[in-house]
């Protein structure tokens, strides 16, 4: 697992909050190391989708924080358009160094 440069707790909350914003914009645009740690987190709550089990539910709302809108579009809306497909949820594609500091930028967005 990447550190991407934080600690554990900050680390957590910034993958669960580019979960859910992966989850309601179904494309974002960060970095190319967030985003390859984001790919892990995201199928992880497609897998609990998909099994649609009350504790996959729990599960999945207690990593997106228990936001109510990301749970029910994943359960409802992105789960059931991947239940033939096993696994490759997303697509990265690779954009310019951001100007700052030439942080390599990508937009991952889902297939």
């Amino acid at each position: 697992m990447r550190k991407l440069g934080v600690d554990n707790k900050h680390r957590r909350s910034m993958l669960a909050n580019l979960t859910i914003d992966l989850i309601k914009n179904e494309k974002i645009e960060t970095t190319e190391a967030r985003a390859k740690e984001l790919r892990r987190c995201f199928e992880k709550m497609v897998t609990y989708g998909k099994n649609g089990s009350l504790v996959s539910r729990r599960k999945a709302a207690a990593f997106l924080m228990n936001n109510k809108e990301a749970t029910k579009k994943l359960f409802d809306v992105i789960a059931p358009r991947y239940k033939d497909r096993n696994g490759g949820y997303t697509r990265i594609l690779k954009l310019d160094e951001r100007r700052g500091d030439d942080a390599l930028m990508v937009i991952i967005e889902l297939v």
